[in-house]
């Protein structure tokens, strides 16, 4: 128990200490608190941009979803998450340029000063803060699952411990803090959760004993659709599809494209996206497969808690308590870069609504970050939902937000009319799917719901004034064809079925995702390299 309390108060406390360290170079600004200056470079960026989005969903939701349903879920996180790299150029470069030409801080604010419309740009950060909160809450309920696991803690108890150090340094240090755990705690959870794996492989006779014996037991694990039928084709490709749209509108990801130093930082994090998810995913799906040798028949929100059963048995107190402060490492560089935005958010667009004026100052955002805390932190121990079922809902109404962003910095004369029917349609249907009171034809409740969204978009746009398209150039077009071919390969529906052969103890369908991602990193580096001439 001695080695569990010092290993992670020597985690926590190296954290606490990177954001207070990283507050001495911080004016008071919104600007400097919110975006770090608009200076992180490179490094910092890409090591922010992976932390933040890998949270406690992508160590313990990914690894109980390859628990329940196998390796189905790898391609679904890595292959789909590293194409959602597109965005970063896409969406985010024109975000920088708007962001860097007319100082803005917040997402919505890009929205009214594309659409001239404030109430637009309320509405647009209203959704924004609804349904990131059920998101927030996946972190301090995947805290409380590792300090439960370690040391008995009630999950009220460890999910505020969790939520209280993560106030400490987002409240003194602002995104300049954040980002610097961000590098720190993403590091961590990469190179510990590969020891992990290592260590759980070994246990079983090595990597591809380790996955022959979890395929003998449990056949179902490496085909698609899985053990529980989930990953229908309809289905499958309503994942792939709903990381490009719901990940640039995470506010802590979008936010990040005004804070980059030079549009090549974000050129260059874009490059790398797809081979970063590709590692990263591949760790916790593997956990997940191998943890039935271990501990066979979880069910529910019990195969969530698949890391830290394997490490308390597996590995010693020092050991099992490091890896799992790998999972630490994943929710708090998330939860602290969506405090700090939805409280940017909320001193910036929806506080001048109650008090006529945008706040200067970031004590409001900071008070803010105290209230969406503890709003967390209550729904995090309320809610009775698996990471991922909880995760879905937050997903879905963030992606019906991009066509608004989307259509708004490519339209020549984007109506805000457009923008307004779009998202109360969109959320109006995520509501209407989150109370399953509609069919969703077997696809995931996002598809409709984005369907609808850009439908309504364009139809409203078309009645008040014409869409105004934009011209393509024909290495435009290539690019489309190109990046497209690769989405469509991804429907790999032949394969459906059956395992077929393997290669280190994975099926060949597998690694064919890991070439697809290979192949859409080469695109990415022709796209970039013949944007300069």
């Amino acid at each position: 128990m001695l080695t569990k309390i010092l290993v992670l108060t020597a985690y926590f406390t190296v954290v606490i200490i990177l954001g207070l360290l990283a507050k001495s170079r911080l004016k008071e600004g919104p600007a400097d608190y919110f975006l770090a200056g608009r200076g992180l470079g490179t490094f910092v960026l890409m090591g922010t941009m992976a932390a933040t989005n890998f949270s406690a969903f992508t160590v313990f939701g990914a690894s109980g979803a390859g628990y329940r349903d196998g390796l189905s879920f790898f391609p679904i996180m890595a292959f789909g998450t590293g194409f959602m790299a597109l965005t970063f150029w896409l969406l985010g470069r024109k975000v920088w340029q708007w962001g860097r030409t007319h100082q803005l801080v917040t997402p919505a604010e890009l929205v009214e000063q594309v659409y001239g419309n404030k109430w637009l740009a309320a509405l647009f950060a209203l959704a924004m803060v609804v349904f990131t909160v059920p998101y927030l809450a996946l972190q301090p309920l995947a805290g409380a699952k590792v300090l439960g696991q370690l040391f008995g803690l009630p999950p009220w108890a460890g999910a505020s411990l969790i939520t209280a150090i993560i106030l400490v340094y987002t409240l003194r240090g602002g995104l300049k803090a954040v980002a610097w755990t961000d590098v720190f705690q993403g590091l961590l959870m990469f190179i510990l959760m590969a020891a992990a794996l290592f260590m759980v492989t070994s246990h079983f006779g090595g990597w591809s004993q380790a996955f022959s014996q979890a395929r003998e037991a449990v056949p179902e694990l490496f085909s698609r659709p899985g053990p529980r039928g989930v990953y229908t084709p309809a289905v499958w490709f309503s994942f792939l599809a709903l990381w490009f749209f719901c990940d640039p509108m995470f506010p802590q990801l979008f936010q990040r494209f005004y804070s980059a130093k030079k549009e090549r930082s974000l050129a260059r994090t874009m490059a790398l996206y797809p081979l970063i998810c590709t590692l990263v995913f591949a760790l916790p799906v593997a956990m997940g497969v191998l943890g039935h040798l271990a501990f066979p028949g979880l069910a529910g929100r019990a195969s969530d808690n698949i890391v830290p059963l394997l490490m308390t048995r597996l590995a010693g107190d020092f050991m099992g308590t490091l890896v799992l402060a790998a999972g630490l490492a994943a929710l708090m560089s998330t939860m602290d870069s969506q405090l700090l935005t939805l409280s940017s958010i909320f001193s910036r667009d929806l506080f001048p609504l109650i008090r006529g004026r945008k706040s200067e100052s970031s004590l409001v955002g900071r008070v803010f970050v105290l209230c969406l805390a503890l709003a967390g932190l209550l729904v995090a121990l309320v809610s009775d939902a698996t990471i991922l079922s909880l995760g879905l809902t937050a997903f879905t109404g963030l992606a019906v937000l991009f066509p608004t962003v989307f259509f708004g910095l490519y339209l020549k004369k984007p109506r805000p009319a457009a923008g307004i029917a779009s998202i109360l349609v969109g959320e109006a249907l995520v509501v209407a799917y989150h109370l399953k009171l509609l069919p969703s034809g077997g696809f995931l409740p996002a598809m409709p719901a984005i369907a609808a969204s850009v439908v309504v978009y364009l139809a409203v746009q078309l009645l008040s004034g014409g869409l105004g398209l934009p011209r393509f150039t024909r290495r435009g077009w290539l690019a489309l064809i190109l990046f497209g071919g690769v989405f469509a390969l991804a429907q790999d529906y032949w394969a459906w079925g059956r395992v077929g052969g393997s290669l280190a103890g994975w099926p060949l369908w597998a690694w064919y995702f890991v070439g697809l991602s290979a192949l859409q990193t080469l695109f990415i580096a022709w796209w970039l390299r013949t944007s300069k001439e």
